[in-house]
């Protein structure tokens, strides 16, 4: 399955704070500190989410977007022969290699613009990049693991399975569907692989319970978002980028309950737009 990445990292660029501001709010804005943000000083802390957005727009341009796609590479994994229940060849064995179209190539690019106009050396750079890998080696890790079992569950039907009882709960399941997203994410620390392991399952669910595949992927996608603010992945890379190291559990007292208001709200929304009352707001 091929998961909404785009839109996850994008979205994802909003919610980390400039290491900037970050600091500065970290001091406090009493007499004798430091002199207030430069017009330049805020534009070059905005630079790096305003270059990320814009590679990811350019990239998505019909025209780019093909040329791009003009690189993809399409093999088929050794050993592998599995059969859909349809009787027909599964194309799950089939892997794509996308070199310029993925999301992280089009992060790289961002990444070499950024040090491109904020003047960023490669030395720097790439102390800069081995940190962030070190930080990450366990978010890939789980990712990585996570990605290989939706795979696993797709080829061998546990999805369509889970998705045919979970659709036993009727028009209710609209009410519980950002919950499934919320847990992915959670548990994960990925909104990207809270998508490829319930992605299928919510679409599943939606045709067998008569409710709109849109809908319940994208409230899968939606309540992912909610709980990326407890993962405890997340939380220990935004202790680290704002010198709160070993403060996690104090994070996460103070944004437990916004996120579980949040994923409240989300539950009646998405109740309310698989009705009569919100149905118009689905395409």
């Amino acid at each position: 399955p091929h998961a909404p990445a785009r839109p996850v990292i994008a979205g994802g660029a909003a919610d980390e704070p400039a290491p900037e501001f970050a600091a500065r709010a970290g001091r406090g804005g009493g007499a004798g500190e430091a002199p207030a943000d430069s017009r330049a000083d805020v534009v070059r802390a905005y630079a790096p989410y305003a270059i990320i957005i814009a590679v990811f727009v350019v990239c998505q341009i019909d025209q780019v977007k093909d040329w791009l796609n003009g690189a993809t590479q399409t093999v088929g994994w050794p050993g592998l022969h599995i059969t859909a229940a349809s009787g027909k060849p599964s194309t799950l064995p089939t892997f794509t290699f996308n070199y310029f179209t993925t999301p992280g190539t089009q992060m790289l690019v961002a990444g070499l613009l950024t040090m491109i106009a904020l003047r960023v050396g490669a030395g720097r750079a790439l102390r800069a990049y081995g940190t962030t890998l070190v930080q990450l080696r366990w978010a890939i890790v789980t990712v990585m693991a996570v990605l290989a079992l939706a795979f696993v569950m797709n080829a061998s039907g546990q999805t369509v399975t889970l998705g045919t009882w979970m659709a036993g709960a009727g028009g209710a399941f609209a009410v519980l569907s950002p919950v499934l997203g919320w847990l992915g994410t959670a548990v994960t620390g990925s909104d990207t692989s809270s998508n490829s392991l319930f992605g299928a399952l919510q679409i599943t669910a939606a045709n067998k319970a008569d409710l709109s595949p849109v809908l319940m992927a994208a409230t899968n996608s939606s309540g992912g978002v909610l709980g990326k603010m407890v993962s405890p992945q997340n939380l220990a890379i935004a202790a680290a980028a704002v010198g709160l190291d070993g403060r996690e559990g104090d994070i996460f007292r103070r944004v437990v309950l916004w996120s579980l208001l949040f994923l409240a709200g989300m539950c009646v929304l998405s109740g309310l737009q698989s009705t009569d009352v919100l149905s118009w707001m689905v395409p």
